[in-house]
Order: structure tokens, then sequence, then C-alpha cells
């Protein structure tokens, strides 16, 4: 191995150890006070009330594990959204567990607490997983009551997908656990079944306080909306359970009865390690982000057996298009090629851009794969699509615009691991949030922007010693360095990993080697869910 290598490799695996170090910190919800309060109170916290559910032995991911890193700092943050969200497997079936976290604000709904759990529900949604509901909640944060209640995409939509999700027959199962005030109580009853846990959760539109304010009656919470009054007098409720674990044990025992599903038949066979190490990835990956690498050398650290078959492997070298398996699982993997390259004009090539040939390469494959009912995996380190009078007489932004098109109306599920540079338009054409890949992750060396820090912060300092000049201001060589420092660095802040899981534009930061894992779950939760659309794109000029 050269230096580089473990330069590369030092750099990268602090980089994971920095992950695990912040994961472990989110893991704490409100914090270790507030969880000694809750085991008090005989009930478990989120987290434990997910893995005793989930099948121990079987793996999961979870989902928006950072959100809201760094947000509401003026009302006490809101670790991992104030709700824990996995996709993993009861009784061997693949489901989408949610559950409230209740060491935070007592569990109550943040802005980013309403995207968190639509997206866990565009996901069930999207490939027709059971969803389960694990609620003890406050309801919403009345602080911030105007940027969650009244929008489209806020509070009320969740009940809006629980009325849709019932009529497309995905299952949805709720355990309440604790508290579920006011809208919130829609949530359970409008799933298919509700069970509720004695003494330690209640269901209510209004408390006992808000009653007695607003109509004169005295009762007491469990009086008004306990699980004997539910279970049965009201009949709101199904089931009973004595305890946390108890209404764990039987959600289990109702969705081992769940039957098969129709499945869209993606082609699976035995999966197979990669026959390269993949914990060369780590030296792989270089620490400069202008820094050339082969990406097939990553490539061969995530497939099955190493193998990796390239399409048109001669043309259009700065995107590597191909076919492979992945845990068995057959892909479909288009990947920004990060090394220079030669054309066989004998013109050389900028890795990590988006060239003319490249651009019609990827539509092609696109097509291919959508014709073949492949899984499309796009592994991005872009700096977007290649500028320049030459690239624009060449028609670059028609090439562009055909695999945008093709991206946007592909119909086989996508998924998006962001390893390096996300920038600008290449992140579109790369699969980006706004183009429906059903699971979007990146590594902690990912960066997601319009464009570099560098690049960014040199544009804004002449936009800013413009101004300053306007007003008179001399700006010395110091003072230039002191402004491009400032801007850089508020820049990079906004253009780290964390900050863009923390708001959801990605489902969260991942260790390189988790990237299997990721893919295959993701595929097989996309096989739940057949293709009813047939790919077209529609108008296209060519």
């Amino acid at each position: 191995m050269d230096i580089n290598f473990n330069k590369n490799e030092d750099y990268n695996k602090l980089l994971v150890s920095d992950l695990k170090r912040r994961f472990a910190k989110v893991k704490l919800g409100g914090g270790q006070k507030r969880i000694d309060k809750h085991h008090e109170k005989g009930k478990m916290t989120a987290r434990e009330r997910v893995d005793y559910l989930l099948d121990s032995k079987a793996k999961s991911i979870e989902i928006g594990a950072f959100a809201g890193e760094d947000m509401y700092a003026e009302h006490g943050g809101c670790p991992s959204g104030g709700v824990v969200v996995k996709m993993g497997y009861i009784k061997g079936k693949q489901c989408i567990v949610v559950a409230n976290d209740a060491t935070v604000k007592a569990g109550a709904w943040f802005p980013i607490t309403g995207k968190k759990n639509l997206r866990a529900q565009e996901i069930s949604i999207e490939n027709r997983l059971p969803i389960i509901y694990l609620v003890d909640s406050a309801g919403v944060y009345l602080p911030m009551q105007d940027e969650i209640f009244p929008d489209k995409e806020h509070f009320g939509r969740i009940f809006r997908n629980n009325a849709v999700m019932s009529s497309m027959g995905i299952t949805q199962i709720s355990a309440v656990m604790g508290s579920c005030v006011a809208g919130g109580a829609y949530l359970p009853i409008m799933s298919d079944e509700a069970l509720i846990v004695d003494k330690t959760a209640s269901i209510f539109l209004a408390g006992s306080y808000l009653v007695k304010a607003a109509i004169g009656e005295s009762i007491d919470n469990e009086t008004l909306g306990g699980a004997t009054t539910h279970c049965e007098i009201s009949g709101v409720t199904d089931y009973k359970a004595k305890d946390d674990k108890d209404a764990l044990d039987k959600i289990k025992f109702i969705v081992d009865k769940i039957g098969d599903y129709d499945k869209a038949g993606f082609s699976k066979t035995q999966s197979f390690e990669p026959n390269e190490n993949q914990d060369d990835i780590f030296g792989i990956l270089p620490k400069e982000r202008n820094a050339q690498y082969d990406m097939l050398e990553i490539i061969k650290r995530l497939v099955d057996n190493s193998e990796f078959e390239q399409y048109k492997e001669g043309y259009g070298k700065t995107i590597l298009t191909g076919y492979a398996r992945i845990d068995g699982w057959a892909v479909g993997i288009i990947a920004n090629q990060r090394k220079l390259v030669k054309t066989k004009k004998g013109e050389m090539q900028f890795g990590g851009v988006i060239y003319n040939d490249s651009a019609d390469k990827s539509t092609r494959f696109i097509a291919n794969c959508n014709q073949k009912k492949i899984p499309l995996v796009f592994l991005q380190d872009v700096t977007g699509f290649m500028v320049g009078s030459k690239s624009e007489h060449g028609g670059i932004i028609k090439d562009g615009a055909k695999m945008v098109n093709a991206v946007s109306n592909s119909v086989v599920p996508k998924f998006t691991i962001i390893i390096g540079n996300s920038y600008g338009a290449g992140n579109y054409a790369m699969c980006g949030k706004a183009y429906d890949p059903r699971l979007i992750v990146a590594w902690p060396s990912a960066e997601l922007a319009v464009m570099s820090g560098n690049s960014a912060a040199k544009v804004l300092l002449q936009i800013e010693t413009a101004s300053l000049k306007k007003r008179g201001e001399e700006i010395t060589p110091e003072k230039e360095k002191e402004l491009f420092d400032k801007i850089k660095s508020r820049y990079d802040k906004q253009i780290s990993p964390y900050y863009a899981a923390a708001r959801i534009w990605t489902d969260g930061i991942i260790n390189p080697l988790e990237t299997r894992t990721w893919i295959s779950m993701g595929i097989e939760a996309a096989n739940h869910a057949p293709i009813e659309k047939k790919f077209n794109m529609g108008v296209l000029q060519v």
C-alpha cells in the first residue's frame, strides 16, 4: 500500500469514528435522566421498544437517525427528530416501525418530527410495507405550531396518509404506550388495529384540565381515556396490554398472521461477498475532494464476487454503467468515474464531471434497466455537467435534460449513495432526493451543495468585497482572507452530510461497509410493490 492509501484510510476511518460518536449521543434521546424517569414509570424507551419488537438476529436499518441535529437550540433541541424509525423484520416479515421518543419534549411534534413521520409513511406507501406506530406523544409542540400544523406536508398529512394507506391495503397497527392527545389521537384509531397499555397510556381529544376548563366536568385522565375506558366502554381500541412488552408481543402475534404479498419480481440469486477486501474502500477514497481515484475499485468492493459487467465501457467514460448483483439482487449501477479519462479522439475528460457522451450513455442504460426490470443504484461523486463553448455547442443542456428525463420517469426502484461530491445539477441527474430514490444515504465523506465550499466562497467573497468597496471600505489582503475564511466556514457547515441528514435531505449517514445492507433491504422492500406503470420519457428532443 502506498502512503496516500494509508493517509486516506486514516482520514476516512476517523470520519466513521466521528459518525459512531455522534450516533451514540443521538441514541440517548432527551438524555439519561429522562430515560431513568421513563423506566421509573415502568415504560420502555422508544429504542428499547423498537429493538424488542424487531427480530433480534435479523438486519435492520434506521431512517433519519440524525434528523434535527443542531436544530431548535432555542427550544432545547430535538434529537433524532423526537421519533425513531427503523426498517426491519417482525416474525420474518419486513416492516417499518415508527416510535415516538417521549424523552424528547414528552414526544411532542416539532416540524422535523412531522417531516420524518411523513418520510416513514412514504417508504411504507412506495414499498407496500406494513407499518407499526408506537405512540407516546404529547402532540404538536405548541411554541412552533405555525410550522407544524396547517400546511400540506404538516401534521394533518399523517392522518390523510393513514386513510390512503388503508385504502391501498397497507397494514397499519398502532400501540398507544403513553400519551395520545388531541389531533394525534386519530393516528392509532385510523390504523387497522389499535392496542393500548393499561395504566400508562391514554387517548383523548382533550385532557382532564382542558375538559374542566371547557365544560366544567371534573374527571381524571384514566377514567377519561385510559385502557379500560377504550377497550370496554368506547370500543376505540381493540386490545388491552398489561405493559409495554405485552403490547409488543401482541403486535408480533398479529404481524405473524399477515399473508404473503404480490411481488415485483426483481431477480434474486444466492448472495456472495465481494472478492475484493471491502475495508480497502477507506484507503481508495481520497481525503482531498478534488483528488482523482478509480470508482471501479469502489464498485468491486460493493458487488457480489466483485463482478461488474460494464455497459458501453469505452464510451462516455466519466460515468460507469453496468450490471452486477448486491446480496444476490440484480442491479444496474450508474456511478461517477472520478479519474481523468481519455476519449478515442485523444481528448482528456475530468473525473466527476458529466459530459455529453456520458449523459447519453446513462440515458440509454436507464431505459435498458427499465425494460429488463432491474433496480438502479446511483453512486454519486459529481461536480456537475461540463461547461464551456465546446460542451454548449455540442448540446450539453439537451443531453443533460435527456438524462434527467430518464431518471425522472424511471419506474424501477432507485437507490442513491452519496460517496463524495454532490453538486448542482449533477445531484439531480444522479438521482438526488428530488427524484424519488426509494432510499438515499450519504457516506461521512459526502458533501451536498450547489457548488463546492471553495468555489462558493470565492463567488460570495467577490460579491461581499464589491459591496464593501462601494461603501468606501478598504479591503486589505488580510481583510480579504478573514472574509473568505468566515464565508467558507459558514458554507462548509451547510454542505456537511450532517446538515443534510438533519433536514432529512438524506435518509441517513452510514458507514461505507453498511452500503450493501441498505441496498439489499431497500430492494427487498421494493419487491413488495409490483410495478404498475410503463417507462415513458414523454416528449423528448433527440
